[in-house]
């Protein structure tokens, strides 16, 4: 059966008006292809077919497949490249899936103005790529920004390991084209940071495609600084590493980036990339700079002086463009690499205050002795944003579901530390539960009003951030019948 299980009459003639609106290569419907899209990077549990998937390549494309679902009550969502990690473009609830992998063009850069406008499924690093030659760059730098689409870090509001200086994607975000719930076509925000009236652009960015699907997007763009600094410190333990952090930032210093990685961490990235991080580290800082020259070095100066401070056993500066890249490559492909030490595992994302850090990861591991399970570290240390990665042996009976409990022993932790339940990864299917956990009945109701605003039938991507029975009491996901496909 395929996605929600729709009467295959209703289905042929939902494909054949999907067909005329993008074309016969626009619309997938074989269940063996269909199986690629029934789920997104988190692939540990929640996996659901769309009952089709159709790849428009207009905006004009868009508003006509979401009249469609509207007219015939059929729930539909949005994917980028499908490189998010909380479930976000799961199809939860069947229906249709609207792909926009086939919508990659740059339409304008505006160099004088630092101001470029894509389309939803322009690659974020294509974009940087871009206006090298003019001197600029995009600044959100997810890890997955070499397959990641600009549209898809719209839904997410997603960060990076530069977000702590330039910040994360609403920071450059002036304007997007969407179409809403019901098929309209709006422009939310402009060319200019900051217009008049309510702040809907605001809303939308980090909406997870619960508001409308995103078609193009305007985004600033940033001169490239004048000089870099690349700097990886290496502690004997997590604990000094993280006071370091914050160390660093208490003295009037804000690196570009501050990435840590622990032990187990450090040893996978080594077997995979051979970055050069020292295998016999408790935990490494990977610490860059920008800006002006004079500056950067300066800054150098002090940040060497707080990891001295923490016993830090020592620091290297990349020499060369080629190690700094390196070293980043490290950084970018820790999540790739903890194949080599896990045959599963689930990477949680969640935030805590910078000065709780060294509690919060202490705690972490305290969790995974308990448990008996493998628990190593990323973090954008710089912002307090974690991932622990729980590794999980599925063929070991028990493990998953210690794994899990663990996993959700950390989630509260870090809630009670003060701190937030995603830093980047959104929160989707995984961690809607959590929310009560932050959030009053009322502030979660106020929530939902602002949805059933802009979606008061309840179709667009149902069942992400609320828990199923915080959906709109209206929404109906039962097409009413083969009529109401007999166009589109």
């Amino acid at each position: 059966m395929n996605g929600n299980g729709l009467a295959p009459e209703i289905r042929r003639r939902l494909i054949q008006a999907c067909q005329r609106i993008v074309g016969p290569e626009g619309v997938v419907s074989a269940p063996d292809e269909l199986r690629v899209y029934e789920c997104d990077a988190l692939t540990y549990y929640h996996r659901s077919m769309p009952d089709l998937v159709v790849l428009p390549i207009s905006t004009p494309q868009v508003s006509e497949v979401v009249r469609l679902c509207q007219d015939v009550g059929v729930p539909f969502l949005p994917r980028g490249a499908g490189t998010g990690l909380s479930g976000g473009a799961t199809p939860h609830a069947g229906g249709v899936m609207i792909v926009l992998t086939r919508m990659t063009r740059i339409l304008g850069v505006d160099v004088p103005n630092r101001m470029a406008t894509v389309e939803a499924g322009c690659v974020n690093l294509w974009l940087t790529n871009a206006v090298k030659h003019a001197g600029l760059f995009y600044a959100p730098d997810p890890a997955s920004q070499q397959a990641c689409t600009i549209g898809g870090n719209v839904a997410e509001n997603a960060g990076g390991p530069h977000c702590l200086k330039y910040g994360v994607t609403t920071n450059h975000v002036l304007g997007a084209t969407v179409v809403l719930p019901g098929g309209e076509v709006a422009r939310l925000g402009g060319m200019v940071a900051d217009g008049p009236g309510y702040d809907l652009l605001g809303v939308f960015v980090g909406s997870e495609g619960t508001l409308g699907i995103c078609t193009e997007v305007t985004v600033r763009l940033m001169p490239q600084p004048e000089a870099v600094k690349t700097i990886l410190a290496v502690f004997r333990t997590i604990e000094d590493a993280s006071h370091t952090v914050s160390g660093i930032i208490g003295r009037g210093i804000i690196p570009v980036a501050m990435e840590l990685m622990d032990r187990e961490t450090i040893q996978a990235v080594e077997a995979n990339v051979k970055a050069g991080y020292p295998l016999d580290a408790g935990a490494v800082l990977l610490i860059e700079l920008d800006g002006p020259r004079a500056e950067i070095e300066a800054e150098a100066v002090g940040v060497e002086a707080v990891c001295r401070d923490q016993a830090c056993l020592e620091v290297r500066v990349a020499r060369t463009e080629e190690e700094r890249a390196l070293l980043w490559k490290g950084r970018k492909e820790a999540a790739g690499s903890f194949g080599r030490i896990a045959h599963h595992y689930h990477l949680q994302d969640a935030v805590v205050p910078r000065t709780k850090l060294p509690q919060v990861l202490r705690e972490i591991a305290e969790i995974g002795a308990r448990y008996g399970i493998k628990i190593a570290n990323v973090a954008h240390a710089g912002d307090g944003n974690v991932h622990p990665m729980i590794c999980v042996d599925r063929d070991v009976p028990g493990c998953e579901e210690r794994a899990m409990a663990a996993g959700s022993e950390i989630m509260r932790r870090c809630i009670e530390a003060g701190g937030s339940v995603t830093g980047e990864h959104g929160i989707g299917l995984e961690k809607r539960d959590y929310l009560g956990l932050m959030y009053t009945p009322a502030d979660l109701a106020v929530m939902r009003r602002v949805r059933a605003v802009f979606d008061p039938a309840g179709l667009c991507n149902p069942g992400k951030i609320f828990p199923d029975t915080a959906e709109h009491a209206g929404a109906s996901h039962s097409p009413r019948g083969p009529s109401a496909v007999s166009k589109p």
